[in-house]
């Protein structure tokens, strides 16, 4: 019988034949097998970790806060030192992790186009400072792992034909056939650059400043990997795996999704857990639905997964009042494996993706989606479709503004509508990922977008501390009512193991003006059934719709009101949220 050690051999050696099959990569599996343990500091047999099949390292007090390192500021101070004392003081209690989106030196991209990835950006403040949160919170980083800053050194090195980097871009030649190349961008594919060995076309998937690494020189795949042991020495234990479906290119295909993408997170998962045994890889893949679950392969590839699909699907529940989609949706989707979860959002630093509701949603739909979006004050970004035609890419617009109301136009259930969205995603299979600017109600920057020229900048907001404080602290305030009605469910999702992210759940049957699940706890003790009104109008549920336990004592957890057999029908307000549970602990 093989040991751990011999097994993470013979499976890292799987990895790599599969990834560099059609490669020629100047050395053998094996040698590129060893430098790989080598720099993952797990070449020893009393190094490795045995990993746990199918095991949770989650249950439901795991809610991360997403949020730039700078969205709040305190003049004369660190802006990661502030962020910390913000979570220490108003999200202790709900929140146990954070993403802090790239914290490197960066040149576009609000952090996305990474300069250097083994330092902090020293406007923020320093690697001491990133230890700090990770001794309070599970912290989870960016692996910028598709492009780089054209600015970086090793962009540089490339153009002169020199040094660390000259070979780590994706090149490809004006004659090849780019024909089925999918993109998120409009801008040029191919980038022209003046090398000592003549012009270059640069492959950039997203824009001219982020240049695509070509992962068939295996020194990158082993660069990210150096640069994955440093962040785990730092405490960093969730690594999310930036627009991972773009890494690999063959000339003559879509260049996503190929099957090498596949295996390099696989081989990723393997050294990362068999080198601590409690962090994960997050793949963040915003494409169609289908494509999205493939990236969880046998429970062996990504541990969670961007639910891309649910914003579009559950803002368009809100806005027309009806589940229908959303509802078929959630029917059709798989449980995740033990040992896999969902991450679970409805808004980030990103726009609303639209692609993933590509095929949930017809053209007429999206339409109308995107429309009412405008007339809340959203701005579009655009994409070439496979025949060359412009398409809606992605909505921007701040959560708070997206549902101030319906189809119909503004009304005075935005607070109500807001809170509802949020209890939807609480209630579901998975982890939620709670935007910092929706715990605290930002609505929509519009001198941002002026000052940057961008449009995800609509949702980019950066607070002034002692100015959000006094808004928290108001009770008058439209922050402090959102900031209090979000933390009141957290504090109650916590505290119930039927919210655990792989606690069975079924989707009800209920009519389009109520959407609903059943949640059992994973020791099928607690039942809870979550139910809300997506419209505008009250709605009437009844019970025997609900098939409860005649001799199990009922409650909604929410409003902490008892539920009797006598009460044989129950009037939801508008967006009024039901958690009705067997268990009030």
């Amino acid at each position: 019988m093989l040991t751990t050690y011999e097994q993470l051999i013979e499976r890292v050696e799987h990895h790599l034949q599969v990834i560099y099959k059609d490669v020629d990569i100047g050395t053998s599996i094996i040698a590129l097998c060893n430098q790989l343990l080598e720099t993952m500091r797990i070449n020893q047999p009393d190094s490795v970790l045995t990993p746990k099949r199918h095991h949770n390292n989650w249950d439901q007090t795991n809610v991360m806060l997403i949020t730039y390192g700078d969205s709040i500021e305190k003049a004369g101070e660190k802006p990661l030192h502030t962020l910390h004392d913000f979570l220490n003081t108003y999200c202790k209690d709900t929140i146990s992790s954070v993403h802090i989106l790239p914290f490197f030196p960066y040149s576009s991209d609000d952090g996305f186009s990474v300069i250097d990835y083994s330092s902090i950006n020293e406007s923020l403040g320093d690697w001491k400072d990133i230890e700090s949160i990770t001794d309070d919170f599970r912290l989870m980083s960016d692996i910028v792992i598709n492009h780089c800053s054209s600015r970086s050194a090793w962009f540089n090195n490339f153009i002169k034909g020199e040094g660390v980097g000259s070979d780590f871009f994706y090149t490809a030649s004006l004659s090849d056939d780019l024909s089925q190349v999918v993109r998120p961008r409009t801008s040029d594919l191919l980038r022209p650059t003046v090398t000592p060995w003549g012009e270059k076309h640069v492959w950039c998937t997203f824009s001219h400043d982020q240049v695509d690494f070509d992962f068939r020189n295996t020194e990158v795949l082993n660069t990210f990997v150096s640069i994955i042991r440093q962040y785990l020495d730092a405490g960093i234990r969730v690594f999310r795996l930036d627009a991972i479906a773009f890494l690999w290119k063959e000339i003559g295909t879509s260049c996503i999704n190929l099957p090498q993408t596949h295996e390099v997170v696989r081989l990723l998962r393997t050294l990362i857990e068999h080198t601590v045994d409690d962090a994960v890889i997050i793949t963040e893949t915003n494409i169609p639905n289908r494509q999205n679950l493939s990236y969880f392969g046998n429970a062996n590839e990504a541990h969670g997964i961007y639910n891309f699909s649910l914003p579009p699907l559950l803002i368009n529940t809100l806005i027309t009042g009806s589940s229908q989609h959303l509802k078929s949706w959630m029917c059709s989707m798989p449980p995740a494996q033990n040992g896999t979860f969902f991450f679970n959002f409805i808004a980030s630093h990103d726009g609303i993706g639209l692609r993933p509701a590509e095929g949930l949603l017809n053209d007429e739909e999206l339409n109308t989606l995107t429309n009412t979006m405008k007339n809340f004050g959203g701005l579009i970004s655009w994409r070439k479709s496979e025949g060359g035609e412009q398409r809606a890419y992605e909505i921007n617009i701040a959560l708070y503004d997206a549902l101030q109301g319906t189809t119909k136009g503004p009304d005075k259930w935005g607070l109500e509508r807001f809170v509802g969205a949020h209890a939807i995603m609480f209630g579901m299979e998975g982890i939620p990922g709670l935007y910092i600017h929706s715990l605290v109600g930002t609505g929509n920057d519009y001198e941002k977008v002026q000052n940057t020229s961008h449009n995800r900048s609509i949702n980019r907001h950066k607070w002034d501390y002692q100015a959000l404080t006094e808004q928290l602290d108001s009770k008058y305030s439209q922050h402090h009512k959102v900031y209090k009605r979000i933390s009141h469910l957290l504090s109650i999702r916590k505290k119930h193991g039927a919210f655990h992210p792989n606690a069975t759940q079924f989707t009800l049957q209920l009519n389009d003006e109520l959407f609903g699940f059943w949640r059992q706890s994973l020791d099928r003790r607690q039942s809870i059934f979550c139910i809300y009104n997506v419209t505008d109008q009250p709605q009437t549920l009844c019970l025997s719709d609900l098939n409860l336990i005649g001799t199990d004592s009922w409650i909604d957890l929410i409003s902490e009101r008892s539920i009797t057999f006598e009460d044989q029908e129950l009037t939801l307000s508008p967006y009024q949220s039901l958690w009705i549970s067997n268990i009030d602990d």
